[in-house]
Order: C-alpha cells, then structure tokens, then sequence
C-alpha cells in the first residue's frame, strides 16, 4: 500500500464513521471513537512510523489535505443537526459528541495546520475556514506570525513555562496566542499603511466567522446545535493547545552570553515517532522536523531518530497532560536531561542558560538520584544537532 494510502485509509475511515453516526446508524460512531482511541493504541505498535518519501506525490498529497478540510466543512452540520434534533438515544449522541471532538482534534487539526502553511492561496482559506468554523480562527495568525518565529522563547504564548502545568498554561495561552496574533497582525499593516481595524485585517475574518458559524449552528440545528457548537470548539482548541504544551514542554531556546536567544533547533520539539498514531495525526508527532522545515508537506517530513522523543505517543501523552501530577513525574526529569545536554552541547556547560528554571526555586540538577542518573546521560543526549 502507499503512502498516500495509508494516509488516506487512516484519517478518512473515522470521517466516514462519524457521517453514517450522525445519518443512518448512530452505533457507528462508537465504532469512530474505537477507532481514534482503542484501535490507534493498539496499531501503534505494530505499525512502522512513515519514513520521508522523496517521490513527487503530487496532487495526490494536497488532494487528500483538501478532502479532509472539506470534509471536515461537511461533518460539522451533519453532526450538530444530529445533536441538535433532540431525538437520538443519549448514548449515542454522547459518543457522536467524543468521536467528533475528536476526530476535529486529532485529524481536522493537525490537517488544517498543513493547508495554512501551503503556498496556495485556496488551500490556505481551506484551512483558515477549517480553524475559523469552531472559532479557533486566529491560529492562524498566531502560529504562523507568532509560534514559528518565537517558540521556546517568551514571546510565544503556546510555549509553557517548564513546570506549568496544563490547566495554569491552558488560559494563558489561550488568551495569549490571541492577543499576539492580532498584535502581529495589526504590526503588519502598521508597516503597509494600512488601518489595523480595516477589512485587510484577517482577525475580521476569523471572529465573524465564528459568529457566522454560530448563528448558522443555531439556524439549522437550533439551540442544541448552537451549544453543541460551543463544546465542539472548546474541545477542538483545548486539543489544539494540548498539542503545543506536549510538545513543547519545557523546552526552551537557551539566552546567550551576548543575551541573544539561540536559533531553534530540532532538540526544541518532543516527538513521538509512531504508526499509526503519525498517519492519523499528518504526520504531526514529527514536530522538530515541522519547526526547522514548516513549508514541507506531511508526506516528506524526516522523524529523526537523535530528538527529543516522547516515551508514549502523541494522544496518550496528550492524556496524561491533564493529569499534572503524573505528567511532572514523567517529564520534568526528561526535560531537565533535554536542557542540560542543549547547555553542555553548546558552551560545554558554560556560558548559556535557561531562562526558566525547571523548578521555580530549585537549582537545576537538585540533589535527587533520579535526576543525577539522567545528568550522567548527558553525554549520550548530546548527540542531538548542535
């Protein structure tokens, strides 16, 4: 099978479930939800990750992008006049709500990130309809202005702070990214002499069409759609920043002795290099070689093997963010070794430091035989690109 196949076979499977959940047999979006959780943990294991493939899949690559954007256009009303009619078994309905959410999290995301990064203009307004409709609309100003250029650093708002914890980092960057973006925006016009509260202004674009899509959900699905709505795009951006924090945590770009900030580097990124979780995702859990190469397609990323790597995939580690005292038990010390390798790689532990301690308080490093283990491991972790 190729490539693009198993792409294709992966992602639009539980599309084709949630449809027929929300149309014909309600059952089956149980089978979605199955699907996007039981069955991606299980094959995870037994499929390989996608390797780079260097041969010219075009159109067939943006094709598959540009269905499950349209796709995704599609399920949403399908799914709120489900909901909204009032007259499905509550099971049912409650399982259509998960797998969807889901699915939008886990698919129509990281897919809709891919379209806002293509050269062509319709693709792009494919994935910016995609953020806008469950009122996520300005990420594509934060990310793209904000996350791509500033990640690791305090300028980005989607960067947590090593130590924070999900629920301190959520609102935080919520409102952050937000505000950054359009402070972006607006510098951008600024620069072209152009009113910053104009209609060149996207930020007009995305909270309208999250208006829009609101009053639509509420014309064609009623109250039960509107509020559905609401829960669909809280949940999809909530996952949207789920992301950022698994993989960025605590990682940052170290200051140099002139004060500079270093350049990024793929040891900026966790990765989580699995099968079936990676077709799934568009490839998504090879995130350094999506910051140091954002411009290339899902089907010619490189997971490479002398990163930062997760010990479990994206979405299972995505869980256990939400659950912040087994998240630090699993990470802190991880990304301690990450930090303390970047400083011993660059300056030979001299001469550059994080601007955040892991521990607010605590010297980095402690006196814990745990984290002195990981410390004498440093050599081995410096591989990593310098």
């Amino acid at each position: 099978m190729s490539v693009i196949a198993r792409y294709a076979l992966i992602t639009l499977t539980p599309a084709l479930l949630i449809a027929t959940g929300a149309t014909i047999w309600g059952f089956a979006s149980v089978w979605a939800l199955v699907w996007l959780t039981l069955i991606a943990a299980g094959m995870d294991r037994l499929l390989e990750p996608p390797k780079r493939d260097d041969r010219d899949h075009a159109p067939w690559s943006d094709l598959l992008s540009l269905a499950l954007g349209l796709i995704h256009l599609a399920l949403l009303p399908l799914v709120l006049i489900a909901i909204g009619s009032g007259h499905r078994d509550p099971g049912e309905t409650l399982a259509l709500f998960i797998a969807t959410a889901s699915f939008f999290g886990q698919v129509s995301h990281p897919n809709a990130h891919e379209l806002i990064h293509r050269k062509s203009r319709p693709l792009r307004a494919v994935g910016a309809a995609v953020y806008t409709s469950v009122g996520f609309g300005h990420h594509v100003s934060a990310h793209r202005l904000v996350h791509q250029r500033h990640v690791g650093t305090d300028r980005d708002p989607n960067t947590p702070l090593p130590g924070e914890s999900f629920w301190a980092y959520l609102p935080r960057a919520w409102r952050g990214s937000y505000e950054a973006g359009l402070a972006c925006e607006d510098e951008r016009l600024d620069r072209r002499g152009l009113p910053t509260r104009g209609a060149q202004n996207p930020y007009l674009a995305w909270v309208g069409g999250a208006v829009l899509s609101l009053l639509l959900a509420l014309w064609i699905a009623g109250p039960g759609g509107g509020l559905a709505l609401i829960g669909l795009g809280a949940l999809t951006g909530g996952q949207i920043l789920l992301s950022d924090y698994v993989q960025h945590y605590g990682l940052q770009r170290l200051e140099m002795p002139n004060g500079r900030i270093e350049p990024l580097g793929p040891h900026h990124s966790w990765n989580a290099p699995r099968g079936f979780s990676s077709y799934l995702m568009m490839n998504a859990p090879a995130h350094s070689e999506h910051h140091m190469h954002p411009d290339r397609p899902y089907d010619r990323l490189d997971p490479q093997a002398d990163v930062p790597t997760l010990p479990w995939s994206l979405p299972i580690m995505a869980v256990l963010a939400t659950i912040p005292p087994v998240w630090h038990r699993i990470m802190d010390r991880r990304a301690l070794m990450v930090m303390e390798a970047a400083q011993a790689r660059r300056m030979n532990g001299g001469g550059m430091h994080p601007r955040h301690p892991l521990r607010p308080g605590n010297e980095a490093g402690g006196s814990d035989p745990e984290t002195d283990t990981l410390m004498a491991r440093i050599s081995q972790a410096a591989r990593w690109q310098g």
